[in-house]
Parts: structure tokens; sequence; C-alpha cells
């Protein structure tokens, strides 16, 4: 019997988040909205937004002994997750400045802070946490020697989800563990290694899916996703239809699409049910400012 059904490793950040017209140029100086403070980065992100759609979830992450770290704690608690594993101290907490245009869509930036003290050691330690989770669910905000020991801490059962943002090469140890690996169209140029790859995306999840994942999906915005696995020798590529609504802000939209597909998958929905379900997740966040205050409880998705 898991304790966990999800048990997120990654970053936990404070959002520093100003509105603007327009992002500025290089070398350019636009004039935003007032500073607006949330608690985020995408471990947290991830751990809130399972935890308000009901998964019994755990936090295993890194923020300083400073009111940013208490903001993280507070929210991670008020949204019922278990923060037995978060660790203080050894830095600052992360910070990321986001901006948002009027679409919605955002640039950001992250200072790591305590994220980048997130040791292979810390991960370790946290044997126990592992042992009691149904799945794992990591990102790239923390040094990607602590994620290759994630992978090796894994018991024997226990499913891997990895959204490898921010982007970088991974180890064929990682690629294997992960089912599925969830990219976004930036994140598979990246992770194929920038080349010739072509504008189908496709054409991206089957060779992403010969690197070595079980399974894949990548995610396309307003045009929903793609998943992509194995069955009987053959790669079989299926379309999850889009939800469409009025966007006004993406920021923290990927990371409750990640959190949701864990949960279903961990329930035993099939990786086009749980991707679906993880579309409408997306959807409803979208539709609101901010990253976690933007997830949605269950009955906010099924109303959808």
């Amino acid at each position: 019997m898991y304790d966990y059904d999800v048990l997120v490793v990654g970053s936990a950040n404070v959002d520093l988040v100003i509105g603007v017209e327009r992002r500025p140029a290089a070398g350019e100086t636009v004039l935003g909205s007032d500073l607006a403070v949330h608690p985020g980065g995408k471990g947290a992100n991830q751990a809130v937004a399972a935890a308000r759609l009901g998964a019994r979830t755990a936090l295993l992450a890194r923020v300083g002994d400073d009111a940013n770290g208490r903001l993280l704690l507070e929210s991670q608690q008020n949204a019922g997750v278990d923060t037995e594993g978060v660790l203080v101290g050894g830095a600052p907490t992360g910070v990321a400045l986001i901006t948002v245009d009027p679409s919605g869509d955002n640039s950001i930036v992250v200072s790591p802070g305590a994220n980048g003290r997130l040791t292979p050691e810390d991960v370790r330690a946290a044997g126990p946490l592992f042992h009691a989770s149904r799945v794992v669910s990591a990102q790239l905000e923390i040094p990607l020697e602590s994620v290759v020991e994630v992978v090796r801490q894994l018991p024997s059962g226990t499913r891997f989800v990895l959204n490898p943002s921010p982007p970088q090469a991974l180890p064929a140890e990682v690629l294997a563990a992960c089912d599925p690996l969830i990219v976004n169209e930036h994140e598979a140029r990246v992770i194929l290694g920038g080349g010739a790859v072509g504008d189908d995306p496709a054409a991206w999840a089957r060779e992403l899916l010969a690197s070595g994942p079980a399974s894949v999906v990548v995610t396309l915005g307003s045009e929903g996703a793609l998943v992509a696995s194995a069955e009987e020798e053959a790669v079989r590529v299926a379309r999850v239809v889009p939800v469409k609504v009025d966007a006004v802000d993406t920021t923290g939209a990927g990371d409750s699409f990640t959190a949701a597909l864990a949960w279903k998958l961990g329930a035993g929905a099939s990786l086009v049910e749980a991707a679906a379900y993880a579309a409408r997740v997306g959807a409803v966040a979208v539709t609101r400012r901010g990253a976690q205050e933007s997830f949605p409880t269950t009955e906010e998705v099924e109303a959808l």
C-alpha cells in the first residue's frame, strides 16, 4: 500500500511577476504593472497541482531559511502537501523573474538559490519517501546529478515522470526510466540535439521514444498534445484534442498538466486518458493569473 500517489522531486521558487504590454528587446526598458509575489517553482507547482486534484502528495525540495522559504512551506501545507521532505537552509530560496504579456505568454529567468543545493545525498536520504510513493515526478530546476540519483532510488513498480525543463541533454540512464518523458516543442528540440528534426511533432515523438523512454508526451499548447508509446514492437502515436479557452496567463500550466498526468497514470488510467485529463486541467489553469493559485480542483475540471 502506497502512502503517496505522487512524490514530486524538484524546485521551489518565489515568483516575482510583472505584466507588460510587450516583452523588452535587447537593451530596451519597458514599463510594467505592479510587482506580484507568488509561490512557485516547477516542483512546488506540481505538488500543489496534484494535491488540489485530490492526490496524496509529498514534496522533496530545498528552500532557504528566509521569508520566501516560509511562504513556500505555508503554500504547500495549505494545499495539503506533505512537506516532510522539504529541506531548509544552505542558500537563499530560489527566485523566478517572470514577465507576462497581454496574450498570456510569459518569459522566465530563474535564480536557483537553494534548489541548486538539493544534492544526490539529499535524494538518497529520502529513500523512505520513494518507497512510499506510487509515482515520482521530477524536472530540471535542480541539479541533473540529483535527478540521476532519483532514477537510481526508484523502487521496482514506482513510475517515473520527467518534464526536462529547463531542457538539456539527458543521460541514457534517465531517458530509459521515463514513463513518460513530457516535453513541449522547445524542450523536444533540445533533447533531440537541436539539429534538423523537422516540424512534425509526431516525428519528434517517435525520435524521442527511440532515445529510450517507455513513453513520450509532446505538449502543443493550444493545439493539444501527442502521446507516443511502443506497443507490440510498433510505435503508436495518438493526438489529444485541445480544450479551447481564453488564456490570460500560461505561467504554471505545464506544471499542472504534468501533475495531473502523473496522478492519473498512478490511478491506472492509460497514457491517452491521462493526457486528455491533464489537458483539461491545464486549460482551466491558463484562464487564471498566477501559477499555484490558478490550479483547479477536481470539481472545477469536471465543470469545464
